[in-house]
């Protein structure tokens, strides 16, 4: 903090230095605190169980802004998945199919009829294309495309995980690309935001097979205790050494990555609080396009649209020691309670929360039986409400300096957090002042290296 108010000295900015305040002094963690329970209140936060960006560095959950994505050189990895039959079976074959024996042809993923593959001793499989071989531990179904040519021959199949041996269904959906591999996707709900999506829409199990760290857990199975980017290379031998591997290819894809950390981030399933974000995208779009808050170049307005128009909710926990304790407080003698079903309540004080935890149990007796979420809020939660917050017209809306000073006129910052905080806090003025923030908003540019890095 003091090196970057002397550099603002240094430049020359005439600031009022009096009124230099701390995201986390007592006025402005009342401030968050108070808007957390109002908005839970409104019905605006809830915790749930969902697919989140997890950083296993930090060991913590993600928003989706705070994933950077990069193109990588990977590679395709062609596993075999036998269909669980006797050997020699010709069930669903139609005539004038295509069979592969002992991998003899080059696949062509655009014709238009079966496509069988068979080995020495008769057996057919499927052949599932992937860059995440150290997640078949987690593999609980196949998904086909009910339109592909290809693969009609699967239907009301079940195929078996190679080296796992857990027998597993053919599902047939339309979500599954015809051309992309072979047409055939291994799904694993706990490792996959689309594969989740799969496994609620057909009740599929989520198998969790990586620790926080992202290293192999008990519930994999095998290989446990690797690291996942080790898994990934010996999986890899071991399913060639017993000849589970059809082949493997170069490939580019985009890979996310923590932007504080730059490390890989891993799709889990965790528990988490979240903002339901399509209100305060309603009442934050409107203005922007309209040129009521003006923002120069004009050409972010389009960026701003893009993202308010496909607006995600907001994973607003992060599993870290510092930052806003969220206010949330569970009831004792709640013992082999899933976490997704622990009663809680929500109160800006430990003692408003006993009382309404009383409601609830009259046998509770002190604050002392109640446990806080461990969890902390993401850094944005205080920052957008920092217009207000530095004047105090969260906790006491009517004073006079909110009054004199609310809208401020000019935002100079850069464009890399125009989602973060430029747009929270218009969505937060709206809220909670009934108006803009900020009248102007300036993007500078920022200084990078000759590679584009900042």
């Amino acid at each position: 903090r003091g090196i970057i108010l002397k550099q603002l000295r240094r430049l020359g900015a005439s600031c009022d230095w009096d009124r230099t305040a701390f995201t986390m002094d007592e006025t402005r963690s009342k401030s968050v605190i108070k808007v957390f329970v109002d908005l839970y209140n409104k019905g605006l936060i809830y915790r749930s169980l969902r697919m989140v960006n997890w950083d296993p560095e930090r060991q913590t959950a993600l928003s989706d802004e705070e994933v950077i994505y990069k193109e990588e050189h990977s590679k395709l990895y062609y596993m075999k998945y036998y269909v669980d039959e006797p050997a020699g079976c010709t069930d669903g074959e139609e005539e004038g199919a295509i069979v592969i024996c002992n991998n003899d042809k080059e696949f062509d993923p655009t014709v238009k009829c079966q496509v069988i593959h068979r080995d020495a001793q008769g057996r057919r499989y499927a052949v599932v294309a992937t860059t995440r071989p150290e997640t078949i531990m987690g593999d609980v179904a196949m998904c086909i495309n009910p339109k592909d040519p290809k693969n009609t021959w699967l239907r009301g199949k079940k195929v078996i995980v190679p080296k796992v041996g857990r027998v597993i269904p053919v599902i047939e959906d339309r979500y599954v690309e015809i051309e992309f591999g072979t047409g055939c996707l291994k799904v694993t709900p706990a490792h996959d935001v689309n594969d989740y999506m799969l496994g609620q829409k057909y009740n599929l199990e989520a198998i969790d097979v990586f620790n926080p760290d992202a290293t192999l857990s008990e519930a994999a199975g095998m290989y446990v205790g690797m690291d996942r980017f080790e898994c990934r290379k010996q999986i890899a031998l071991d399913l060639e050494t017993e000849g589970l591997l059809e082949k493997q290819e170069d490939y580019d894809n985009k890979v996310g990555y923590s932007e504080r950390t730059n490390v890989p981030i891993e799709p889990r399933l965790s528990l988490q609080w979240f903002i339901s974000m399509q209100h305060f995208a309603d009442i934050a779009l409107p203005p922007v396009m309209n040129d009521e808050i003006k923002f120069y170049p004009a050409k972010y307005k389009s960026t701003y649209r893009n993202w308010l128009e496909n607006i995600k909710d907001w994973c607003i926990s992060r599993q870290l020691w510092w930052g806003h304790r969220i206010p949330a407080y569970f009831l004792p003698g709640q013992e082999g309670v899933k976490d997704e079903d622990r009663k809680y309540v929500v109160a800006p004080t430990a003692e408003e929360a006993l009382a309404k935890a009383q409601a609830i149990d009259p046998s509770i007796k002190s604050v002392d039986e109640l446990i806080q979420d461990e969890g902390a809020l993401d850094t944005w939660f205080s920052s957008w409400l920092w217009p207000i917050s530095l004047f105090d017209g969260i906790e006491h809306p009517d004073n006079d300096e909110i009054k004199y000073y609310y809208p401020t006129s000019d935002l100079v910052t850069g464009p890399d957090i125009i989602f973060f905080w430029v747009a929270r806090m218009i969505m937060a003025g709206y809220e909670y002042m009934g108006n803009m923030p900020f009248k102007h908003v300036y993007f500078t540019g920022i200084v990078r290296d000759k590679l584009g890095r900042k």
